[in-house]
């Protein structure tokens, strides 16, 4: 065989002659590229998997099941490509979306089952649909016949008028199609509302703009805000509370159950037909706005692990007390609003909590949260990416609602030009014993500080009860002269516990036994005590202990709990 002897063939001939000799490092090189190769590709893959994974749920969640339906309704043949003649776009739901199907040009299909089958697949409400029937392009053209407003602001003509005329159990949450107002009714359809929402969903707006309502009618209105920044328009607003400490947090919930279970036996003293005629007797409407409720649910039992105590439940007080909140029934004017951005059994505390909220307000949902939050509502609404665009759920029914936005500054001039910009906050039976501390103890009363929740204020009653001013001023005189003896019996007597009997300021108790019977009246829990002994530089010293717990002088902690720091009146934040 003849040999070449050009030069380039030499220098190739000696290279393959090297390799073949000393294989490792051509070896090696081929190992690192095809390492790098398959990494690209593996790269690759993955960016176009997260690309298409939108599209890809998107066609299996509501294109294939719509071509499932319409298939043999129009006579066409289960294997047909659903994109050949199904147009509908990923964002179908929103206000100016076109939806196109083409259609066989014979016609031999009804009409009416073709246009129900795409309603009900696609979650349709308030569509319209044009149809072509002429030559070979034979289509129908569906779009949103009636659509709620893009944006609602206060400013929005006739809006203010609308929110000032809202029923006080009643606010304004947004309009629905066609400007429908859409509101919940805390009295007639569900006491307390869950909103379910992602970050970025709205939900501080939603919140925002139904609090607000509440305050202007003369709520009262506890803000558990864990993150401490949520909802910095109501500082400083007479009737709120703002906690934003988890320890403030954990004593609300507990003031807050009890306040509960004193209205639960005041509502039971008086007659069915009062409670129903005049709800504001056992006093103001309360509503808790408890913000984040995964993280803050996990820190109120990370906080009660360490301030608990041997012989303390092992669950925490403060989420006994919301359950026994969300138990309680409309009667007693408690209200919560919770906030999750997943609302699961177990972030909330159970399954049966969960089912207290007859109200449900979902924004930027996923299928798995709708089905479940609200799985009797059937077909599920494509979710809309439209700023403050949410799903009301109450009675078995969705409506799509554009949330009505204030802003921090709205809210605040709202909530303050209301009821209590004018001092009254509905009459109440309720009035306490002589407090064994000085009068000064209770100055505090709905600031952000007090731990405790004091009395309902007996005032006159609200501006929609003016007529009844005179008799709510023998309430506040007289609890016994609600109305006739045979049906309201002298409440006072009847829910109030008995002042303790003097005792030893000198004798040596544990900060349980010492706050049942001696610091009740004083201190807003045993919580409050025990985790002032930790922080308090001024709380007292023990004087001897009792097995492993520690015995204060009672007159020392009296002497302690009087003297203690205390906020100015009408205050409603600590800065």
């Amino acid at each position: 065989m003849p040999t070449c002897r050009s030069p380039l063939a030499f220098r190739c001939r000696r290279r393959l002659g090297g390799v073949w000799e000393n294989p490792d490092p051509a070896i090696a090189a081929a190992q690192t590229g095809g390492i790098g190769l398959v990494s690209a590709a593996a790269v690759g893959g993955a960016v176009y998997g997260l690309a298409t994974r939108k599209r890809r749920e998107f066609m299996r969640e509501w294109v294939t099941p719509l071509h499932e339906a319409l298939a043999v309704p129009l006579g066409m043949s289960e294997l047909t490509d659903p994109c050949r003649y199904l147009h509908v776009p990923r964002n179908f739901s929103d206000d100016d979306a076109e939806i196109r199907i083409d259609v066989p040009a014979h016609m031999r299909f009804n009409e009416d089952l073709v246009v129900d089958l795409i309603v009900k697949k696609l979650a349709l409400e308030n569509v319209s649909f044009t149809w072509r029937r002429a030559g070979k392009d034979t289509h129908v053209i569906v779009k949103k016949r009636q659509a709620p407003p893009k944006m609602l602001r206060l400013t929005d003509p006739g809006v203010r008028e609308i929110l000032a005329k809202m029923p006080e159990s009643a606010p304004l949450i947004g309009f629905g199609a066609g400007k429908k107002k859409v509101s919940v009714d805390l009295d007639a359809d569900s006491p307390h509302v869950l909103i379910s929402a992602g970050t970025g969903g709205g939900k501080s707006t939603i919140l925002r703009t139904i609090c607000c309502q509440f305050i202007h009618n003369g709520a009262h209105a506890y803000v558990l805000d864990f993150k401490r920044i949520s909802h910095t328009w109501a500082r400083g607003v007479p009737g709120v509370t703002y906690c934003r400490d988890i320890a403030e947090i954990h004593d609300a919930l507990i003031r807050l159950a009890q306040e509960g279970r004193r209205r639960l036996s005041l509502a039971e003293q008086l007659a069915d037909d009062v409670l129903e005629r005049e709800p504001w007797r056992v006093g103001p409407r309360l509503v808790i706005l408890l913000e984040e409720v995964n993280a803050t649910m996990a820190q109120l039992k990370r906080h009660w692990a360490k301030i608990r105590e041997p012989g303390d439940p092992k669950e925490s007080p403060a989420i006994d007390a919301l359950a026994e909140i969300l138990f309680m029934g409309r009667q007693v004017r408690l209200h919560v609003l919770l906030v999750a951005q997943s609302a699961t059994a177990r972030a909330i505390g159970g399954p049966e909590m969960r089912e207290n909220f007859a109200t449900r307000i979902l924004v930027r949902y996923t299928l798995n949260a709708w089905r479940m939050l609200v799985p009797e509502v059937s077909p599920i609404p494509m979710p809309s990416d439209h700023n403050g665009r949410v799903q009301v759920v109450t009675r078995g029914r969705a409506q799509e609602t554009q949330v009505l936005n204030l802003s921090n500054e709205e809210a605040r001039e709202w909530a303050m030009s209301g009821v209590h910009s004018k001092g009254t906050t509905g009459p109440s039976l309720y009035k306490p014993p002589a407090p064994a501390a000085p009068a000064d103890d209770f100055a505090d009363a709905w600031s952000t500080s007090a731990s405790e929740l004091p009395p309902a204020p007996a005032t006159e009653p609200p501006a929609s009860h003016r007529d009844l001013a005179a008799e709510a001023s023998v309430l506040t005189s007289s609890p016994a002269a609600v109305a006739p003896a045979a049906d309201v019996p002298d409440t006072a007597a009847a829910t109030l516990p008995a002042p303790p009997a003097p005792a030893d300021d000198d004798q040596a108790l544990g900060l349980r036994e010492a706050y049942d019977n001696h610091l009740s009246e004083i201190v807003a829990s045993l919580d409050a005590l025990r985790r002032a002994r930790h922080d308090d530089p001024e709380f007292p010293a023990p004087v001897g202990k009792r097995g492993a717990a520690f015995l204060y002088r009672v007159g020392d902690l009296k002497k302690w709990a009087r003297n203690r720091p205390r906020a100015a009146p009408g205050t409603t934040d600590l800065d």
